[in-house]
């Protein structure tokens, strides 16, 4: 029910609102809240006439087929005058944390099925999590969004006294006496709590926003948690978890992506074995025009093994420059410039020359986290399209009643059912196995799992197009989640590895285990 419906509110009958069907009193109905539009006819943005069509009457079809209803959440309250006498409200208001009843809106585990893979903790967690994101994250996302404007230093402070930056790391030593969302006690924290945490930064919608609040920490804090020396890491982390300093990866290069034994930046000794002399750049660096440190590949030495990794605090001789790119530059991805800067031989992750190393000891945990985001911005989709496909009339009837809509919607949650099954799986191994394992057995399935995803994705965005119309790609109103998809699901197709690569890297880790004896 209507939260507006909950205070006290005069009743009127049908009769009594069918007389204010004029420009100097224009009333309409909307689930039965009756709403005094006479004050807002100016300002509304599809004109006078629009309301005048439907002004004195039921407005509810004609509501819902233009307007999302975030737009009665906000504005509503402002212009109600009572309810119709009698009439009961029959449309859900949602709420900050609600779980979607809409099919496959969400996980099985989530509308009713058994799962092997969740306990009562995790539930909670979900739940915290996404209450917390729709009502302290969630409000500024559109608008920055739009404007460009990453995450300010307010917002990373209460993601970090949630503990939802430590969550995003995974289970380790860093959760040592954090309160977690939900309850959730550091030792029970496990990757099925983290893989819900980055769903649920992906569930906000808004693709450019949700990347500024801590993809770049995801992928560039782990070389110093795992690689960095005793006295580096008691500084870094800390200051990283809280959300006082922000971090990044710095990888790719212009002539350097998956190729990263090309990479050129190089890091030379001073003549006191003191500093590194950083000279370069880098490219495509996700959140860097934000961030305090960037955990930095360099070149010390010739050939794949002259490859080493640097924190490097950002200072003299270091600019970030925005590239525009699909995404909202709410995401700050950046050009980075080198230009001699000076680094304590300290801030070396890991060995000199172990850099590929360090690099690789990530690669399987950014993938698996790229999937999880993906599927959870898949999902939105489905359930965005199922909506619209419900409540948009076309022919006189709901469009769900022409059978192509459904055989579009049946391949689009097949597609996203599958892909997140496999998630679960694969996450359920992790929670498993050791880290020498992990990277024995899982490289080449999660390697497969993010190109299954990243094509699943293709089909979902075209599909979803397809079904919304011109609304598609249209950045604002009912198809807003739709454009915003479908405008930069590519990148999780291109970071983290390219589907090519991909494609082959599983395959080849399948040869390695194939059995000899196997044939025919």
């Amino acid at each position: 029910m209507p939260a507006q419906t909950e205070k006290e509110m005069k009743e009127f009958t049908k009769e009594d609102v069918a007389k204010h069907n004029t420009e100097d009193s224009l009333w309409v109905i909307i689930d039965g809240v009756v709403y005094d539009l006479t004050r807002f006819a100016d300002f509304h943005p599809g004109g006078l006439s629009v309301l005048l069509d439907v002004a004195g009457q039921d407005a509810t079809q004609e509501f819902y087929g233009l307007h999302r209803q975030s737009v009665l959440t906000r504005l509503g309250p402002k212009y109600e005058v009572g309810r119709i006498k009698g009439v009961k409200s029959k449309i859900t208001m949602q709420k900050a944390g609600d779980i979607s009843k809409v099919p496959f809106a969400e996980p099985s585990a989530w509308q009713g099925f058994y799962s092997p893979y969740y306990n009562e903790s995790h539930f909670k967690f979900r739940s915290a999590v996404r209450t917390f994101m729709e009502e302290v994250v969630g409000p500024d996302a559109a608008s920055n969004e739009d404007s460009g404007t990453a995450a300010d230093a307010e917002i990373f402070a209460k993601l970090g006294d949630f503990g939802l930056l430590a969550c995003r790391m995974g289970p380790g030593p860093h959760l040592k006496g954090r309160t977690l969302p939900g309850g959730v006690k550091p030792e029970e924290f496990d990757y099925f709590h983290e893989m819900i945490a980055h769903e649920e930064t992906a569930g906000l919608g808004f693709p450019g926003y949700q990347d500024s609040i801590g993809t770049g920490m995801v992928i560039g804090l782990p070389p110093v948690l795992h690689f960095a020396k005793k006295e580096l890491k008691a500084k870094i982390v800390p200051e990283v978890l809280s959300g006082k300093k922000r971090i990044c990866l710095a990888i790719t290069e212009a002539c350097a992506g998956s190729d990263v034994a090309g990479l050129k930046t190089t890091a030379k000794k001073t003549a006191d074995g003191k500093h590194y002399i950083v000279s370069g750049t880098k490219k495509w660096i996700t959140n860097g025009t934000a961030c305090d440190y960037f955990a930095t590949a360099v070149r010390t030495g010739d050939g794949p093994g002259g490859i080493s990794m640097l924190l490097i605090e950002r200072g003299d001789g270091l600019e970030t420059k925005p590239i525009k790119t699909s995404y909202s530059a709410a995401a700050g991805t950046a050009y980075i410039t080198f230009e001699n800067v000076k680094v304590p031989v300290e801030n070396l992750l890991g060995k000199e020359g172990g850099g590929f190393q360090v690099i690789m000891f990530n690669f399987n945990h950014e993938r698996w986290f790229i999937v999880a985001g993906v599927t959870r911005g898949m999902r939105l989709v489905v359930e965005e399209s199922f909506k619209w496909a419900q409540q948009r009339l076309v022919f006189g009837k709901p469009l769900i009643e022409q059978p192509v809509i459904r055989a579009k919607l049946a391949h689009m949650v097949s597609e996203v059912e599958a892909v997140h099954n496999w998630l679960e799986n694969i996450t359920y191994q992790m929670t498993k196995m050791d880290y020498i394992e992990a990277s024995t057995k899982l490289g080449g399935p999660i390697a497969l799992m993010k190109l299954r995803c990243t094509r699943v994705a293709t089909h979902i965005s075209d599909e979803a197009c397809q079904i919304f119309g011109g609304r598609a790609i249209t950045k604002s109103g009912m198809g807003r989640v739709v454009e915003g998809f479908q405008r930069t699901f590519k990148f999780a197709a291109i970071l983290g590895g390219s589907e090519e690569i991909m494609a082959d890297l599983g395959i080849r880790q399948a040869m390695r285990v194939y059995p000899r004896d196997a044939k025919l």
